[in-house]
C-alpha cells in the first residue's frame, strides 16, 4: 500500500555537511543512518534525502510552504543563506528560491500545496 510519506533525492558533495546545513541555516531536523541521510521541516511527513555521490546541481523542483514568503526569506538571509531568486510575486503565487551549498536550488513557496 502506499501511503502519503514520500522523500525526493537530491544529490550533494558530502551527505553530512549537508545535513547540518540544514539543521543549522532552516532549522529542518535530520537523520542519519549510514548513507541513508535524510532532512526535513519539523512535523512534516515529507523528507529530502540528500544522496552523496556525484553532483548535478541545480533546480531540484523541490518546495517547501509558508505563510509569508518575505517573511521567511528575510529570516533565513539573516542565517546567511544564498538566494538565486529574490521574492517574487507571479499571477499563480509568490515564491523565492535559494541555493544549499551544493548549488542545489529550493523553492519557498506562499500558501497551502
Amino acid at each position: 500500500m502506499i501511503i502519503k510519506n514520500y522523500n525526493s533525492t537530491v544529490m550533494v558533495s558530502d551527505a553530512a555537511k549537508s545535513a547540518q546545513w540544514f539543521k543549522e541555516r532552516l532549522g529542518f531536523r535530520a537523520s542519519v543512518h549510514d548513507h541513508w541521510v535524510t532532512v526535513w521541516p519539523a512535523g512534516s511527513t515529507s523528507k529530502v534525502h540528500l544522496c552523496q555521490g556525484e553532483l548535478e546541481p541545480g533546480n531540484t523542483g523541490i518546495g517547501f510552504y509558508t505563510k509569508n514568503v518575505r517573511a521567511e526569506v528575510d529570516k533565513l538571509k539573516g542565517k546567511g543563506v544564498t538566494f538565486t531568486k529574490d521574492v517574487t510575486k507571479t499571477e499563480w503565487g509568490t515564491f523565492a528560491m535559494f541555493a544549499d551549498p551544493d548549488r542545489n536550488e529550493y523553492w519557498i513557496l506562499q500558501g497551502k500545496p
